[in-house]
């Protein structure tokens, strides 16, 4: 019988043995959970709050099978009511015309419904459409008419929304853009119960800023101060809040307003922008949102936070010293506007704040933060810290 020669034992040169290491995979594992968590627990202790960008972003993507947000969805205002939260967000089609569709999140962060036709389309001359008596009526209103194209991406419309309860009523804010004027603020509102059937019969659309100016980024604030409506319309070169017995504009009245580029100088901020969201009412006062940009860091949108004065929200109580949100992602620096985060709308669930942005000007993510904790660091250092993304949870968190 045939012998096989018994295998040959391999002979490693002594200048390798040095290297070579018995891997132990879960003791390794361990000590690297064990350092992560030790490094969370030491970063928190240092910067407080983290308000962390959603592992999962975007969120909401342009959707190609649908004409009219087939290039961009983006800018959302966000309601979180009946135990969900609702965005109304801008979108741009094939029709190069800005309209707002709706989706809503029962845990803030995954999409769970999409409607497949527009919540609002322009319906007015100061959108940049006109009314003809053949053309066909969408779920929306009236099907918009592109009068003259602007250029830029949009040809006109409705952009920019930012959603406000009070009471029965849902109020909207919004830009509107008839394609060759300067972008004024219009006002609109439709019941509660309308809203969430998704009936949308909004109320006739009526400007607000004067004629001849370029103003966006106006809110309302969402309860009456001193008994009256409140609308924050710049917050640069000072807070500038104008207040109302009743939201009835007719159209012949204005509100005036001052806005001034130039920030705090010596500041990451020192080229402001404008509001984001709406105002949140925390136990130190107003939450603001705002966007700025930094002269020497040219072409980036970036957050910031401030606290109001709850009694008097011409004051600034607090501000952040650094960014809050900075395009930092692939998402943010992919789209039509490279280097652009921009939040239209922040809601609070469970104790959790939820900030919504348009990033790039193409899709829409999420960061989220313990509001308390975010109010507290910006109050004691204002410097709450962006930390990595990280997967978001609604479940009560421990605290050790």
């Amino acid at each position: 019988m045939k012998r096989h020669p018994a295998p040959r034992k391999r002979v490693i040169p002594r200048a390798q043995r040095s290297v070579r290491i018995k891997k132990k995979p879960k003791v390794v594992s361990k000590s690297l959970s064990s350092l992560r968590q030790l490094f969370k627990k030491k970063t928190e202790a240092v910067h407080g709050p983290l308000l962390r960008k959603f592992v999962g972003n975007p969120i909401l993507q342009p959707n190609p099978s649908r004409e009219w947000e087939s290039r961009a969805t983006f800018n959302p205002a966000a309601l979180y009511l009946g135990g969900k939260t609702h965005l109304l967000y801008r979108a741009i089609g094939d029709s190069d015309v800005s309209v707002f569709g709706y989706a809503s999140s029962t845990d803030g962060v995954h999409i769970d419904e999409q409607l497949d036709e527009p919540a609002y389309v322009p319906r007015e001359p100061f959108e940049g459409v006109r009314k003809e008596a053949d053309q066909p009526v969408s779920s929306g209103g009236q099907k918009p008419y592109v009068v003259y194209s602007s250029g830029g991406g949009t040809s006109g419309g409705c952009e920019d929304p930012r959603l406000t309860r009070i009471d029965d009523q849902i109020y909207m804010l919004y830009v509107a853009f008839d394609g060759w004027s300067p972008p004024r603020v219009a006002l609109t509102s439709i019941l509660v119960d309308d809203f969430l059937a998704h009936r949308w019969n909004w109320k006739k659309p009526v400007l607000i800023s004067p004629p001849g100016q370029i103003h966006k980024n106006w809110v309302l604030f969402p309860e009456k101060i001193d008994g009256k409506f409140a609308i924050l319309h710049s917050i640069c070169p000072e807070v500038s809040v104008s207040y109302f017995d009743s939201l009835d504009f007719d159209g012949s009245t204005h509100i005036q307003s001052a806005y001034s580029g130039k920030g705090r100088q010596t500041c990451w901020d020192n080229w402001m922008r404008g509001v984001g969201a709406p105002p949140i009412r925390t136990r130190e006062g107003w939450l603001v949102l705002y966007h700025a940009m930094d002269v020497n860091d040219p072409g980036k949108y970036k957050l910031g936070a401030m606290i109001l004065d709850v009694n008097d929200p011409s004051k600034i109580i607090y501000r952040s010293n650094e960014p809050i949100l900075e395009p930092q992602e692939w998402y943010e620096n992919e789209g039509w506007k490279w280097g652009v985060i921009y939040t239209c709308g922040a809601a609070v669930i469970k104790g959790r704040l939820f900030v919504y942005y348009g990033a790039a000007d193409a899709v829409i993510a999420v960061a989220t933060a313990e509001l308390d904790q975010f109010v507290a660091e910006l109050k004691r250092t204002g410097t709450p810290k962006l930390l990595p993304s990280a997967r978001i949870s609604l479940k009560k968190q421990r605290r050790g």
